[in-house]
């Protein structure tokens, strides 16, 4: 059996910085299902299908990790259908969950300590390579020309993974009972590693939205249609997903014209500028569908420059 190592919330950076676009599905993202204990697996209970994520999954079953999929957003569909759908058949266990309603919340949480109190029942925590040392500051590589240094401990960590519309800093927040998964308009800001408390001997490892190398050809062609127009912004299916492929060229001309920092992370985005303009669900919660088709429409009507 493998040997697992872990991270610690003190003394982390970012050292060689040189490139600053954020890459397709990045190393980030390997390395936080390589180096946690438990996967939670983000996925929109809306749009299932659209946003699996396949390299994600090849890569847990790779690795043997323990997943728990968290069906998110089930305050906007028929529950009782989903149930029933053959659609999630396959992504047992599952816990359905509604940030709005805090549906699964507990449910969650409980499947978390249980999977974590078997790993360490079973001596399996991860805790590092052969050629690593345990518990000491380890470098991370998560993209080209950049590294992390993160302090190694003895907790557990759970990754938390998902396409950039699945909501998954609301459900950490939801979690921990604060709002610990930050959000902010500075540049690189969601780049890194964010390390927020569970419990004592339990920690979070959040990281940006990212979209897949190989999405599927029809989830493509949706996206690339409703960018150009043809798919107008209020029948686009997955709005959220394809702002978040219009900031990999666009930031700067979509942040200035909504008059926000720079930000290149469709989350972050979304979350400024869905309360700038007060468009919240119950709870004070970001409505993150009528934000992002708000970006839809003033990108296809030409109020944004599309000039790079």
């Amino acid at each position: 059996m493998k040997v697992r190592y872990s991270f610690s919330s003190r003394r982390t950076g970012v050292i060689e910085n040189t490139n600053k676009h954020r890459k397709p599905f990045p190393a980030l993202a390997k390395e936080v299902i390589r180096i946690s204990d438990v996967i939670l697996y983000i996925l929109d209970a809306r749009y299932i299908s659209e946003t699996r994520n396949r390299e994600f999954e090849e890569i847990i079953k790779d690795k043997n990790k323990i997943v728990i999929t968290v069906l998110n957003k089930c305050d906007l569909v028929n529950v009782a259908q989903l149930r029933e759908s053959k659609e999630i058949e396959g992504l047992k266990p599952y816990v359905l969950f509604s940030c709005t309603t805090h549906l699964g919340r507990r449910n969650l949480r409980d499947q978390i300590k249980i999977a974590v109190k078997r790993l360490r029942n079973a001596n399996a925590l991860y805790e590092g390579e052969s050629d690593e040392k345990v518990y000491k500051l380890s470098k991370i590589k998560w993209a080209v020309g950049k590294t992390q240094w993160l302090k190694l401990s003895k907790k557990a960590h759970v990754g938390v993974i998902g396409y950039p519309n699945t909501g998954k800093s609301s459900v950490i927040n939801l979690l921990t009972n604060r709002n610990a998964a930050k959000t902010s308009a500075e540049a690189g800001f969601t780049r890194g590693i964010q390390k927020i408390k569970f419990s004592k001997d339990i920690l979070i490892l959040d990281t940006p939205g990212v979209i897949g190398e190989s999405p599927n050809k029809k989830s493509n062609e949706e996206e690339t249609h409703a960018k150009i127009g043809a798919r107008t912004y209020h029948s686009a299916k997955n709005p959220e997903v394809i702002v978040s492929n219009l900031l990999e060229t666009h930031a700067k001309q979509i942040c200035s014209f909504y008059g926000l920092g720079f930000a290149d992370d469709a989350d972050v985005l979304i979350e400024e500028l869905g309360r700038k303009r007060g468009y919240l669900s119950k709870g004070n919660i970001v409505d993150t569908d009528r934000t992002a088709r708000l970006v839809l429409k003033d990108w296809q009507s030409g109020k944004i420059a599309k000039k790079k």
